[in-house]
């Protein structure tokens, strides 16, 4: 019964260190995920700064005589 019962102990010890591996991955993951949205939204912003302004069609534009 002893040699079960330490046996558990053992198995919950590594399951405790596997979870808290676990947890620092993802916390880092989370951080890195945090930073590419960042990242996304900043050139996202610079491309449309970059980018020319939109046309109006033909219909919109005022001949050159007025």
């Amino acid at each position: 019964m002893e040699a079960r019962l330490i046996e558990i102990e053992i198995k919950l010890s590594y399951a405790e260190d596997t979870l808290d591996v676990l947890n620092r991955t993802v916390f880092r993951q989370q951080e890195q995920i945090e930073q590419l949205r960042q990242l996304v939204v900043r050139l996202a912003n610079q491309l449309q700064d970059m980018a020319p302004p939109e046309r109006r069609g033909l219909e919109e534009e005022r001949p050159p005589h007025y």
